[in-house]
């Protein structure tokens, strides 16, 4: 399971203000059996080689050990995986898990093990915190392995993952890793609710949106009860994928020639635009855990969730008995609509040669699609594979919301690629957070983007 993690940094802000659906179809091939009428001249064929220094005797033996953050059903299904693994490979590797509590929890016993003991030879981890290992030459380039003749993957293997999934830990000259599980954040929208209200179609774009979410507040001040009367729109979220996704949805973000750079007109017109929701009542802050119940409720036209959460939504619907469709859109911006994908990586650690093979085939094992069909139907994240949607057409028709979902993958994005998005990451939430909870003015929305830059920079050096 994909999770929200915690790390110190989160404050820093507040203190210091006091990138498709797609489907294959099968092709039938058909082999045609050509009999010669005069005895073939023999033709010579290429050896093809390895370009790795291991040969498939060195593989006898090998002992790999995974650390993963997965817990409860993801890590049920792992352990059955690798049990599989471990019977049926024709090498004789033998691969073991251990499970390194939060992603933080993992980082730091990682980095320590790189130091002063015994790393594991494979790792389940965030993209951000690979990069950070990989600058002290810690991480295994996949690229050789990806491009290997023998234990490589063929060009249509290749083309058979979403691009936006790979690009997340790919370098100009380096291969880092290869996705584990991708998810994304996005908005629902009770569709029901919004035909009631007058609209025929959810909002494609920002102006659309705050129409929307208005008039579910004025609906909502419609009734006698005062106290719904700040209720009825999109309940706030300021989680930092969020943010990121409305600022890449106003054609802004937090990247300017490879640097980070808060301070743009992008950048103010999608904070104050946000802000402006809240100033009209048109958006509103929750104090429950999760915003699962007023979207059900019908207190919310609008909520923001993450894909592994669309079961438990599904269940709270059915909780309050309520038979309202809802869909998954992505975020509307100024004149696009983005989602931002995220999520693990499985990276090789700098282990021995054979060790360092042995590891690349289990990954190549767990990423192939029969393999990704059982980890959709555990997890409900993405698709890693594109030809894996054959097997979950089931899947697709049980859950909707899911199969919108991986319909908006041709409009996803990923986050920079840079080591210190680990910690900057939390100055998004940080900033979005002020400005509502603070109730700041939308003219100091600048002053606040040129302190995220200032801190940026800082936590980068």
């Amino acid at each position: 399971m994909v999770k929200s993690y915690f790390y110190p940094f989160s404050l820093l802000l507040l203190l210091f203000l006091a990138a498709c659906q797609s489907t294959t179809t099968p092709v039938e091939v058909t082999t045609a059996l050509v009999v010669a009428t005069k005895t073939p001249h023999p033709i010579e064929t290429a050896v093809v080689e390895s370009s790795l220094d291991v040969t498939e005797k060195d593989l006898d033996g090998i002992e790999i050990e995974v650390w993963h953050t997965w817990f409860g059903a993801s890590a049920a299904l792992f352990d059955l995986q690798i049990a599989e693994f471990n019977e049926e490979n024709p090498w004789g590797i033998t691969v073991s898990a251990t499970y390194r509590g939060s992603y933080n929890m993992l980082f730091n016993e990682v980095t320590d093990a790189l130091v002063t003991e015994t790393p594991p030879d494979l790792v389940v981890a965030l993209s951000e915190q690979i990069s950070v290992w990989n600058e002290t030459d810690s991480v295994k380039d996949l690229t050789p392995y990806i491009l290997d003749p023998i234990w490589g993957m063929t060009v249509a293997e290749q083309t058979d993952f979403p691009r936006v999934f790979l690009r997340q830990d790919q370098r100009s000259d380096r291969w880092l890793a290869l996705p584990a599980q991708r998810t994304a954040r996005f908005i629902l929208y009770n569709q029901t609710w919004g035909e009631e209200l007058g609209f025929n179609a959810p909002p494609v774009n920002y102006e659309e949106f705050r129409e929307q979410t208005c008039a579910a507040n004025q609906f909502m001040r419609s009734d006698e009860d005062f106290e719904n009367d700040g209720k009825g729109g999109w309940i706030v979220d300021h989680d930092s994928i969020s943010a990121l996704s409305w600022m890449l949805a106003f054609g802004g973000g937090p990247i300017t020639d490879d640097a980070y750079q808060f301070v743009s007109s992008e950048n103010i017109t999608t904070l104050r635009s946000l802000k402006a929701l809240y100033d009209e009542e048109c958006a509103w802050i929750s104090t429950a855990d999760t915003p699962y119940e007023q979207f059900a409720g019908r207190s919310a036209l609008f909520i923001t969730a993450g894909m592994e959460q669309f079961t438990e939504i599904s269940r709270t619907f059915d909780a309050v008995n309520n038979h309202d469709e809802w869909t998954v859109i992505p975020f509307p911006g100024g004149t696009q609509s983005t989602v931002v994908t995220y999520g693990d990586s499985y990276a090789l650690l700098a282990t021995e040669d054979a060790d360092a093979l042995a590891s690349w085939l289990f990954v190549k094992w767990m990423l192939a699609p029969q393999q990704q069909t059982k980890w959709v139907k555990s997890t409900a994240l993405f698709p890693l594979r594109i030809s894996s949607l054959e097997e979950l057409s089931d899947f697709e028709k049980a859950n909707p919301q899911w199969s919108q979902a991986v319909n908006l993958i041709t409009q996803a994005e990923t986050f920079p690629q840079l080591s210190s998005w680990r910690q900057v990451r939390y100055l998004l939430s940080d900033g979005l957070e002020y400005i509502y909870r603070y109730d700041t003015q939308a003219g100091s929305v600048s002053a606040i983007l040129a302190l995220m830059d200032q801190t940026a920079n800082a936590l980068s050096e």
